[in-house]
C-alpha cells in the first residue's frame, strides 16, 4: 500500500516536470521563426537581384523603370514596368538572372551610399530616358528588424536557463537543484517495506560470513544487553572478496534482519570535480545517519575514496579524493560520536586502502567473503532455480561439482544463459544439457560451427587436443577430464575441459602434473605432425606463468632456495627496480626453463608410450567433434590411480574396524 501511495504522490511531480519545460521552448522558438519566415516571405516567383547603381542606371536609360524606394536611406528597391518584366522573362538574348524577374514586388535591389550623390545620378538617368521614373523615401520599422536584436537575447537567456536546469540536475542531486550540490545521494532502504527487506534468507553460502556480523544485528536488536557490561559496538564492518561474490547483498541482509534503515552509496558518488563537494556529501550523509539512528551506512567500492593518501595519479597537491578520505576518516573516528550508526563498505581492492582507514576503531572488522565451496555453490543453486522450470531428474549436486571457481554472480548467470539456451531449443523444461552448454558458453564463449577449418588444421587441433586429454588422464594428480571438443568456442579452436580438484594447497608434484598436462598439446603437435604450430600461445602463457611462480613466489626451486619475491601489497608494480639482483634473475630464468623441460619430458614420456590410443582418441575427436570421459575411458582405460585409491580406501576401513572392535571387547 505504502508503494502505490508513493507512486500516486510522485506521479503529479512527473506531469508537472514534463509540461513546464521553458527552455525546450527556447530551443524551438528559433526553428519555429525560422519555418514561418521561410513560409510566408519566400518568393515562389525568384528572389530580387541584387546589382549595383550603375545596372540600375541602365534600366532608368531604357525605360523600363517605373518605381524606385529608397528604404532608410541606405538600400534601393526597383520596381520595373510590366510590360518590361514581361519581355525580360521571355527573352531568350538576356542573361539567364534576367529570365527570372519576380513578376511581383520590386525586381531589382541596390545600395546606396549618399542619398545626395544618388540623387544627382538619378536625375541624369532620368534626363537621358525622358521618361517620368517615380523616386519614394520609406524608413522600414518591420517586426523582423526587431527580431533581429531581440533573438539573440532570447536565445542566449534560453540556453542559460537550459543550462542551469541540466547542471541543476545533474549536479545537484536531489531536489532544490545547485544549491543541494553538497547533499549526499545515499539511496534510502526502508525495512518496512517488505518487497525491499532482504534477510539472511535470501542469502544463500557465506555461512562464515553470516556469522561475523550476526554479532553487529544482535547488537542492533538487544543494545542494553552488551551495554550492561561496557561493551561498545563495533564502528564499522569491511566486506573485503572477489566481484560477485555477495558482498552488497550481505549488507541489505543485515539491515534487513536487524530492522534498522540503510543508507547504501557507491564511493564514486562523493568523487566531484568541485572542490569541497565530496567531504561536504560525507558530512551530509553522517548527519542524515545520524537522525535515523541506529541505522547501518553502507559504502560500496570504497577504494574509490579509500586508496592511500599520497598515492593518487595526479599532481595536484590539494586532491578532491583525500579531503574526501580525511573527511571520512574524521567523521567514523573523530572529536564527534556517531552513536548507532554502523559503517559497511565492501571492496576487492583491500591492499590499496588507507591505513588510517583500516585501524581498529574506524573498521573494526574486516570480513572476508571468498568465493562459495560446493555446498554452498548447491544452496545457491537452490535459490536461483526457484522460479525456473527443471526436469525431474536434474542433480543440483551434480551443477555445483561442474562450477568450481564460480561466485554467486556467476552462477545467477548460469541459470538464466541455461533458461535461454533451453527456450532457444523450444525446451519444455530446462535440463542438464543446458547447464553444461551455459558453462561452456560462459566459460569457453559462444560456438563458432560456421568457422571454416581446413582439413589439416582440424587434424592438428584433433591430435593437440587428445594429446592434453591423454597426458591429464594418465598423470594422478592432474585435474580429472571431463569433455574435449574441437568446435571452435570463442578465441579458442578446441578445448579440453577439466573438473580441477578444489583443495586448499597445492603440491609440488601436482604443479608438475599440470604443467605436463599444458604441455601436452604442443609435444602432441611434435609427436604427430613434426611442425610447431600457435596453436599452443595459451598453453605456453600459461605454463611459463605457473613455472615462474614455483620459482619466485612458492619457492619450489633447489638453486634458488626457499624465498619469495611475491609482494601481497601490490606496491610492487610500482617499482621501477626488481626486488633480486641480476645473478639472480639468470637463476630464476634457469631454474623456469628446467621446470618446463622436465614437464615437457614426462608429457614426451606418456605420449611415446600410448601412441596408438592417442591416435585413435584423435580419430574419434575428429568423427565426433566432441567426447566424453567415457569414451576417453573406453581408448585409454581406467584412470590410473583410481583403484588404488578406493583400495587403499578398503584397506584403511578393514585396519580401521579390528581396532574398534578390540576397543568395543576391552
Amino acid at each position: 500500500m505504502s508503494k502505490q501511495k508513493n507512486k500516486k504522490n510522485n506521479q503529479p511531480r512527473k506531469v508537472k516536470t514534463v509540461v513546464v519545460r521553458p527552455s525546450m521552448s527556447w530551443i524551438y522558438l528559433p526553428i519555429i521563426m525560422i519555418i514561418l519566415y521561410f513560409a510566408f516571405f519566400d518568393r515562389s516567383e525568384g528572389e530580387p537581384i541584387q546589382c549595383d547603381w550603375q545596372t540600375v542606371a541602365d534600366f532608368v536609360e531604357k525605360g523600363d523603370v517605373e518605381h524606385i524606394e529608397i528604404v532608410n536611406k541606405e538600400n534601393g528597391n526597383v520596381y520595373l514596368r510590366q510590360g518590361a518584366v514581361e519581355r525580360y522573362r521571355n527573352d531568350s538574348s538576356v542573361e539567364p538572372k534576367y529570365r527570372q524577374l519576380p513578376e511581383n514586388g520590386y525586381q531589382l535591389q541596390f545600395t546606396i551610399g549618399s542619398v545626395d550623390s544618388f540623387r544627382k545620378d538619378f536625375d541624369k538617368s532620368v534626363e537621358k530616358s525622358g521618361t517620368r521614373v517615380k523616386l519614394t523615401y520609406k524608413k522600414s520599422e518591420s517586426w523582423l528588424d526587431a527580431i533581429g536584436w531581440i533573438l539573440p537575447w532570447i536565445l542566449l537567456i534560453g540556453l542559460w536557463f537550459f543550462l542551469f536546469r541540466g547542471f541543476s540536475r545533474g549536479v545537484g542531486g536531489g531536489s532544490g537543484g545547485i544549491m543541494n550540490v553538497g547533499k549526499s545521494r545515499a539511496q534510502e532502504y526502508d525495512p518496512q517495506n517488505a518487497e525491499q527487506k532482504i534477510t539472511f534468507k535470501d542469502v544463500a553460502g557465506l555461512e562464515e560470513a553470516k556469522v561475523e556480523v550476526m554479532e553487529i544485528v544482535d547488537f542492533l536488536r538487544n543494545a542494553d544487553k552488551y551495554r550492561k557490561l561496557g561493551a561498545k559496538i563495533p564502528k564499522g564492518a569491511l566486506l573485503v572478496g572477489p566481484p560477485g561474490t555477495g558482498k552488497t547483498l550481505l549488507a541489505k541482509a543485515v539491515a534487513g534482519e536487524a530492522n534498522v534503515p540503510f543508507l547504501s552509496m557507491s564511493g564514486s558518488d562523493f568523487v566531484e570535480m568541485f572542490v569541497g563537494v565530496g567531504a561536504s556529501r560525507v558530512r551530509d550523509l553522517f548527519e542524515t545517519a545520524k537522525k535515523k539512528a541506529p541505522c547501518i551506512v553502507f559504502i560500496d567500492e570504497i577504494d574509490a575514496i579509500g586508496r592511500a593518501r599520497g598515492k593518487n595519479a595526479g599532481f595536484s597537491g590539494n586532491d578532491e579524493r583525500e579531503n574526501t578520505l580525511n573527511q571520512l576518516l574524521t567523521e567514523m573516528d573523530g572529536f564527534q560520536t556517531n552513536s548507532g550508526v554502523i559503517i559497511m563498505a565492501a571492496t576487492n581492492r583491500v591492499d590499496i586502502l588507507d591505513k588510517a582507514l583500516m585501524r581498529a576503531g574506524r573498521f573494526d572488522r574486516q570480513i572476508e567473503v571468498t568465493l562459495p565451496e560446493v555446498a554452498e555453490r548447491r544452496q545457491i543453486f537452490d535459490v536461483h532455480l526457484r522460479k525456473l522450470k527443471l526436469d525431474e531428474n536434474l542433480d543440483r549436486e551434480f551443477l555445483a561439482k561442474q562450477t568450481p571457481g564460480f561466485s554467486g554472480a556467476d552462477i545467477a548467470n548460469v541459470c538464466n544463459e541455461a533458461a535461454l539456451i533451453a527456450a532457444r531449443n523450444n525446451k519444455e523444461c530446462v535440463g542438464k544439457e543446458d547447464f553444461l552448454s551455459a558453462v561452456d558458453r560462459i566459460i569457453g564463449g559462444l560456438e563458432k560451427k560456421s568457422k571454416v577449418i581446413k582439413p589439416h588444421e582440424k587434424s592438428t587441433i584433433a591430435y593437440h587436443e587428445a594429446g592434453h586429454a591423454s597426458v591429464s588422464w594418465m598423470l594422478k594428480n592432474a585435474s580429472p577430464l571431463l569433455k574435449v571438443t574441437i568446435i571452435p568456442r570463442g578465441k579458442a579452436l578446441g578445448a579440453a575441459w577439466y573438473l580441477p580438484e578444489e583443495r586448499q594447497i597445492t603440491t609440488k608434484d601436482q604443479m608438475m602434473d599440470e604443467l605436463a598436462s599444458l604441455l601436452a598439446g604442443r609435444v602432441s603437435e611434435m609427436t604427430f605432425f613434426q611442425k610447431l604450430s600457435t596453436g599452443a600461445l595459451n598453453d605456453l602463457e600459461r605454463a611459463t606463468k605457473m613455472a615462474y611462480a614455483m620459482v619466485v613466489y612458492y619457492g619450489m626451486s633447489d638453486k634458488v632456495g626457499t624465498i619469495s619475491y611475491y609482494d601481497s601489497t601490490g606496491q610492487s608494480d610500482m617499482a621501477f627496480t626488481k626486488p633480486y639482483s641480476d645473478e639472480t634473475s639468470k637463476e630464476i630464468d634457469a631454474e623456469v626453463r628446467r621446470i618446463l623441460d622436465e614437464a615437457y619430458a614426462i608429457a614426451k614420456r606418456i605420449i611415446d608410450e600410448n601412441l596408438d590410443k592417442i591416435k585413435s582418441l584423435a580419430e574419434r575427436l575428429l568423427e565426433k567433434e566432441v567426447i566424453f570421459t567415457e569414451d576417453v575411458e573406453e581408448i585409454l582405460g581406467k584412470r590410473p590411480g583410481t583403484e588404488e585409491h578406493s583400495e587403499e580406501k578398503l584397506e584403511e576401513k578393514s585396519e580401521e574396524k579390528p581396532t574398534e572392535n578390540t576397543n568395543e571387547n576391552e
